[in-house]
């Protein structure tokens, strides 16, 4: 008899300590895949576009586009800043307003929105200085599912990014830009961020006068930052150049 309860005395505690490393074993599995799992927020929802505008902006522009694929217009809200400091008197233009612009995406939800990315002062007023020349205009338009912000600069070329939706920000999935004199175009920039490839166009025919009269070498090559572009983290499209990647 009391062999048999000398057994049970060491079984038991062996039994208990598997159990125990079998626990903490499935406990630290757990843990991991709960790291390696994205934790998704609740995204902000409204009956209106308008109701994502925070205090101290108004609406500037309007524009709508399917941005997630889902065959409803989205939103797309550019703000703008109401700052009365902001204001400036300039020499020949008078009163100029100098409060910065931002973007506010929002999906269409039937009967609400939902906040997709929001970036409030990532582009400068439309009123800037441009020197000798006129500031660029800004468009932000929507198009085949992907996310457009153009500038155009006249006779003097236009850049263009592309952005697409990828959970839980748009990415920048493209780059374009045209260096112009007049009607001729100098030079061409398109960068791939997908494929990671760059394609540099050069006019190497400077002596014609109009647009045909173009003759482009083109030159390939691999991006050399490979870091990815977040919407809502690009502080200053202004000092946001990308031809020298």
């Amino acid at each position: 008899m009391k062999k048999s309860v000398f057994l049970m005395a060491l079984i038991v505690p062996a039994f208990i300590g598997c159990r125990q490393s079998e626990a903490g074993a499935n406990a630290s599995d757990n843990a991991q895949a709960s790291e390696r799992k994205p934790v998704e927020t609740v995204a902000e929802t409204h009956n209106k576009p308008e109701d994502f505008v925070p205090k101290g902006y108004v609406v500037f522009e309007k524009n709508s586009g399917d941005l997630n694929k889902d065959g409803l217009d989205d939103c797309i809200l550019i703000i703008k800043g109401t700052d009365k400091k902001k204001f400036v008197q300039h020499e020949y233009r008078g009163e100029l307003d100098r409060n910065r612009r931002g973007i506010i995406v929002l999906f269409n939800k039937n009967k609400q929105y939902e906040l997709a990315v929001k970036n409030y002062d990532c582009f400068s007023s439309e009123n800037e200085e441009g020197g000798v020349y006129f500031p660029p205009e800004l468009d932000i338009y929507a198009e085949k599912g992907n996310l457009y912000v153009h500038y155009a600069h006249g006779r003097y070329g236009y850049w263009t990014y592309t952005f697409r939706y990828k959970y839980p920000d748009f990415d920048l999935i493209g780059y374009d830009s045209s260096d112009n004199m007049g009607p001729m175009t100098l030079s061409e920039t398109s960068i791939n961020f997908l494929t990671k490839k760059k394609l540099e166009r050069v006019n190497v025919n400077r002596d014609g006068e109009e647009d045909g009269d173009e003759i482009f070498k083109d030159t390939w090559s691999k991006i050399k930052n490979t870091e990815s572009y977040k919407l809502s983290k690009i502080k200053d499209f202004d000092e946001f150049d990308l031809s020298e990647l």
